[in-house]
């Protein structure tokens, strides 16, 4: 079966250089596709890029996808800011003619703040170009295996649904050989309500009164409403083996399933008839809360 479900999590990370990474890819039901990206400051460059690939790979769900980066100290860049150094020159030797004291060491000269800069090496065009692809590959394994969590999930829900499914047609078969449904029951609840009409009723046509009771009985019947729940069964059946993404036709079926069962209820003019039509209802909402999960 490859029916897949909307919920799913999945974790992929590694190492760039002297960067580490890691990518999270949740999903929750959701009625469309919404993305979150939660990406780190300076990675505007490949969030379309990683938006595009969701899209390719999830149809349906509330996914919310994180990156993490975290730099570990890199080769470090000193220069000496030639500039502050004459100025600090300059103003040790003012010092010291001023109060006779010994002239500063080179290495105190060096110590005051802004004559030596020290700064992390910059990174070129092309290695943020490579850096940015090594991320949007992390993002691929992660998304592949959120759809693996997720067609597990689906497998499950598949067995599931198919249960229940069968649980329907078993109950719609049981509601089809009701003795209630018998053409000798049928008969003698039609004389019944033929004798109770009759009675008292001596200005009243009785053709006219049979062919009301017939009426009534005609309205009774559940027999379109059993053949409709019937192809819906099947059609459902055949759902579960599709390749695509069948979660809205599976609501919208599960909809019908309802009111077939609704409409049962309220034509029962039998006890069993009615108890089957409750227990269809039961196992229908039973199926549109599974139903809710799939993509």
């Amino acid at each position: 079966m490859t029916l897949k479900s909307m919920t799913g999590f999945a974790r992929a990370d590694g190492i760039h250089g002297n960067i580490a990474w890691s990518w999270e890819a949740r999903s929750v039901n959701g009625r469309n596709l919404d993305l979150r990206l939660r990406l780190p400051s300076g990675s505007d460059g490949i969030e379309l890029r990683a938006r595009g690939l969701c899209q390719e790979r999830l149809a349906r769900g509330n996914c919310t996808i994180n990156l993490s980066v975290k730099r570990e100290s890199g080769e470090m860049e000193i220069h000496l800011n030639e500039a502050a150094l004459r100025q600090a020159v300059a103003l040790a030797e003012r010092a010291q003619g001023l109060t006779n004291m010994a002239a500063p060491q080179l290495d105190t000269l060096l110590a005051m703040r802004g004559v030596v800069e020290v700064a992390e090496g910059e990174e070129s065009e092309e290695e943020r170009a490579a850096f940015a692809d090594v991320l949007i590959a992390g993002l691929a394994k992660a998304l592949d295996q959120l759809v693996d969590a997720r067609a597990r999930e689906g497998e499950r829900l598949a067995e599931v649904i198919g249960k229940q499914l069968e649980q329907i047609g078993s109950l719609v078969e049981k509601a089809a050989n009701a003795p209630a449904r018998q053409p000798a029951a049928i008969t003698a609840r039609l004389g019944e309500q033929l004798n109770r009409l009759m009675e008292g009723a001596a200005g009243l046509d009785p053709e006219r009164l049979h062919q009301e009771a017939l009426l009534l009985a005609a309205k009774a019947d559940i027999q379109e409403e059993m053949d409709r729940l019937r192809a819906h069964v099947a059609a459902a059946k055949e759902l579960l083996h599709a390749r695509e993404p069948v979660g809205r036709r599976f609501e919208f079926l599960s909809q019908e399933f309802n009111r077939e069962a609704n409409t049962i209820c309220s034509k029962a003019a039998d006890i069993e008839i009615s108890r089957i039509g409750l227990e269809l209802k039961t196992v229908i909402d039973q199926l549109r809360e599974q139903i809710q999960n799939i993509e």
